[in-house]
């Protein structure tokens, strides 16, 4: 359970919706954001009066709080964003009390479904290659993609290649692993996340308890990294155990 007086980051929080409703549970919650210019949720944080406060900005890829600041910190589709995975963790670091937990959900490179543009394989095939370029628009003629608007398939197609090309970095699941084991005891926990939202729903609960038998949840958790991305749960390592030599 989660102590009611701990204090919670949302990295790359967004339009800071998770950040309005933990603080309406009455959950110390607080964001951070580079805002980039793929999306607008900048503008959506400074329309609640939050930025500044309790959503801080980040800048230089510095974490706008002082160390060992957090008991949580939570990550929502940020990873596979970021430029420099590693950077972001030892700022995550930093911030993080002792035996604070870092809970994340990124899709790795394997990840079947592009789950920005709604085109399955895209970030598999070749950049600016026309066996891209026409596959996914074949796939858009039929009625795959998503955020279509008023655009032409065509138009739509290219635009929807750009943003990921730009704003998407899709990284094995090896170079991850091996990044995050220098600064956290890491474990992988999809099958929690398949049981919490199975358990939601009670016509789903029956499917959760056969999800227990081992060959299923095996079964499930692959599944859910091929459509959905990794679920990890990560607590803080010292610094006398973690690679801090990329600290400035």
């Amino acid at each position: 359970m989660l102590n009611p007086e701990a204090k919670i980051l949302d990295y790359g929080c967004g339009s800071g919706n998770v950040v309005v409703a933990g603080r309406e549970k009455g959950f110390d919650i607080y964001g951070a954001d580079v805002f980039y210019d793929g999306a607008n949720s900048r503008k959506n944080v400074e329309k609640l009066n939050l930025l500044g406060n309790v959503i801080r900005e980040i800048k230089q890829g510095k974490i706008d709080f002082t160390d060992n600041t957090f008991d949580l910190v939570l990550s929502n589709q940020v990873f596979e964003h970021v430029e420099d995975l590693e950077s972001v963790l030892i700022e995550i670091h930093r911030v993080m009390k002792k035996d604070a937990v870092l809970l994340c959900l990124f899709p790795s490179k394997d990840v079947i479904r592009e789950g920005h543009i709604g085109i399955p394989f895209a970030h598999w095939l070749p950049k600016n290659s026309n066996l891209r370029y026409y596959y996914a628009l074949t796939l858009r003629e039929i009625g795959f993609g998503y955020f279509k608007g008023s655009k032409s398939k065509t138009q739509w197609t290219t635009d929807a290649l750009n943003w990921i090309d730009k704003y998407t970095i899709y990284r094995e699941k090896h170079e991850i692993f091996q990044i995050f084991s220098r600064y956290f005891e890491f474990k992988m926990i999809e099958e929690d996340c398949i049981e919490y939202r199975l358990s939601a729903s009670p016509q789903k609960k029956l499917l959760s308890k056969l999800l227990k038998f081992p060959l299923l949840t095996e079964i499930s958790r692959i599944l859910f990294q091929k459509l959905a991305g990794m679920v990890i749960i990560a607590k803080k390592k010292e610094p006398s155990k973690a690679r801090r030599s990329v600290i400035a």
